[in-house]
């Protein structure tokens, strides 16, 4: 059997093994394969199993993979695979749903911590001598914020929503939720469901934890940002396209919205006109949250399984059934 990852590095920039899929057949591993369909179909060749991350798998090009039976999205989100095709096709596809829950909301508030403390900026101040020609024992260059006592709005309460609700609640923060779901195990005193309307006009924090649908994109607008707090602080660890991202960058420049981070935007890697570059208070990191050595590892262990159970016949994680 033949098995082709097109987009291997990201994974496995070489600190983890093929070797899981390489008991299953040959395999050829591309570190990137470029986003042209003629590229793709020269690298899915005859293969039967192929995995990707980010290489869009169209109608057009499954079409052109007569051997191809079973697809492996190295991710959750799988949007860059055409579903509906390739059940017609008969190819099933899989995706990895839980992996990176724990990387993600600690990402989460390693962002609000930054937003909360700038931790870096001052680091870099003491080192450029402003501490020691500082006429004080110390000194800030932003205000400092501490979060016990302040409202955190969860949009999206699944796995990792609710993951970072934990932390929130930890950190002496009240949780409003909003997702298709009303009800968690975590609801009590400090953490309860809002209408979206609610969440906006009571939250000093929101986090986007919710998936990418027709309903939420865009859901970060001029509209629903003009609900919110004054010196509110925007989280997002999910999809880029949740966020109007020229009205966010016009919120945080008129001081409406005090601060964002983000660590994804709507076209990845960010192109250099983003007006979210030039906006004020704004944290922006590449697609990392998923990203720790731990999380990547699962993420393989799962990859590996899917296929092994596929194989016997009895596929778990199916997208397309």
């Amino acid at each position: 059997m033949k098995i082709v990852v097109l987009d291997g590095y990201t994974l496995n920039p070489g600190d983890l093994s093929w070797e899981g899929l390489e008991k299953f057949g040959a395999l050829t591993v591309y570190e990137r394969t470029k986003k042209d369909n003629s590229e793709i179909i020269r690298a899915i060749g005859d293969a039967e199993v192929i995995f990707t991350n980010k290489t869009p798998l169209t109608k057009e090009v499954l079409e052109q993979a007569p051997a191809l039976k079973y697809i492996g999205v190295l991710a959750t989100g799988y949007n860059v695979v055409d579903v509906v095709a390739a059940k017609s096709l008969g190819i099933t596809v899989t995706n990895i749903p839980t992996y990176g829950t724990i990387a993600v909301a600690q990402m989460t508030f390693a962002l609000i911590l930054e937003l909360c403390h700038h931790v870096g900026d001052h680091s870099n101040a003491v080192r450029n001598g402003e501490w020691s020609s500082c006429p004080d024992f110390c000194f800030w260059n932003t205000p400092l914020i501490e979060l016990s006592g302040k409202t955190m709005g969860i949009i999206g309460f699944g796995r990792i929503g609710q993951a970072t609700a934990k932390i929130a609640l930890a950190f002496g923060l009240k949780v409003l939720f909003h997702d298709l779901s009303k009800t968690a195990e975590l609801v009590g005193e400090n953490c309860r469901y809002a209408e979206l309307d609610e969440l906006f006009a009571k939250a000093d924090i929101i986090s986007l934890h919710c998936p990418l649908f027709e309903s939420t994109q865009g859901i970060i607008n001029k509209n629903n940002i003009s609900k919110m707090k004054d010196g509110v602080m925007i989280i997002n660890t999910s999809r880029g396209p949740l966020v109007v991202e020229k009205e966010l960058a016009e919120a945080l420049n008129t001081g409406k919205i005090a601060g964002a981070a983000l660590d994804v935007v709507s076209t990845e890697p960010i192109e250099t006109d983003n007006p979210l570059l030039k906006a004020k208070n704004c944290l922006i990191t590449p697609h990392i949250a998923w990203a720790p050595k731990e999380s990547r590892s699962r993420l393989m262990e799962t990859a590996v399984e899917n296929l092994k159970l596929f194989l016997a016949g009895t596929p778990q994680n199916v997208v397309n059934r």
